[in-house]
């Protein structure tokens, strides 16, 4: 090891230059987005008090394992890009911070379950749905971003 977090390991570089590896990556990315954020402003809704005919527990099941596949597949996808150019995005401050971005919105959603805000849907839980989605909306910007700066 040369002493740097990732040593002389310089990642899967044909990712990158593959016509159609890393788009297709991007467009997996992009529906894991679209599942975490869609099933989790679902559920922020409904806390919110919006659509009170719809079960509270039952949505929040489904919203979870939405929101767990949307998970996976972004972890997958980004996984698998990170590989791509390693280096370049450790070094990249917009990455960085959408790493802690989602480092946060992380420890927000095992807050919102340890505390079981669900079965309190108080102003706390109301808080935390709003930081949920302003962390994620903020992780997504961040991503974006990478390509700019």
């Amino acid at each position: 090891m040369d002493g740097t977090l990732l040593g002389n390991w310089v990642g899967w570089p044909w990712i990158a230059s593959h016509p159609y590896a890393y788009p297709a990556l991007e467009v997996v990315h992009i529906v894991g987005v679209a599942l975490l954020l869609g099933s989790l402003v679902t559920l922020d809704l409904r806390v919110w008090g919006l659509a009170t005919e719809v079960p509270l527990r039952p949505l929040a099941r489904l919203s979870l394992r939405v929101t767990l596949v949307g998970f996976g597949l972004l972890v997958c996808s980004g996984l698998t890009m990170f590989a791509a150019q390693p280096a370049e995005l450790l070094s990249n401050r917009s990455f960085v911070i959408k790493l802690v971005l989602v480092q946060l919105a992380g420890l927000n959603a095992a807050w919102f379950h340890a505390r079981d805000s669900l079965a309190r849907c108080d102003a706390l839980a109301r808080t935390q749905t709003v930081l949920s989605t302003g962390l994620w909306l903020g992780a997504i910007i961040c991503g974006r971003w990478i390509a700019y700066v």
